[in-house]
């Protein structure tokens, strides 16, 4: 096959394209939900570690990197932030004095509740370009492709 070929058939292979499609919706999509969050006077972060913990209750600090996909190190950094905001504390665990849990304050869940009306409305209104059923569609064809990602790491 020559070369002249080659470059033809890899023009043809929908997957470099679907990268790039998928690296700008995600980058266009991130920014506009940054806008949003930071009018609670929020980073995308913080915003993550009190949505997890709203949601999820308290949580080691060693698994929150996990769960948001956040480097450990920035963890405590982020932590500490929201303990001054007085929206989450740090809990010892009884059983295990190396864990230390981060757990939402009242004071979070409140700024959560007034938040999440409005951002909720946002992620709509960003995504609106879909119908219900094509966004039903896109999270399930993504979640596949995300899936076999992960399992090409091992």
């Amino acid at each position: 096959m020559s070369e002249h070929e080659q470059y033809n058939e890899k023009k043809q292979d929908p997957s470099l394209k679907l990268f790039v499609v998928l690296t700008k919706a995600q980058r266009a999509i991130a920014d506009l939900v940054k806008d949003d969050i930071k009018r609670y006077g929020l980073n995308p972060t913080e915003f993550g570690v009190l949505e997890l913990l709203y949601h999820q209750g308290a949580q080691p600090l060693q698994k929150i990197g996990e769960k948001i996909l956040l480097a450990s190190g920035s963890i405590t950094y982020v932590v500490d932030k929201l303990e001054k905001k007085e929206y989450l504390e740090r809990v010892p665990c009884p059983k295990d004095r190396r864990i230390t849990y981060a757990s939402i304050t009242e004071k979070g869940e409140e700024l959560l509740h007034g938040i999440f009306p409005d951002h909720w409305e946002q992620i709509k209104q960003i995504t609106g370009g879909l119908t219900e059923e094509e966004k039903r569609d896109a999270a399930e064809l993504l979640k596949k492709l995300g899936r076999y990602a992960d399992q090409q790491k091992n």
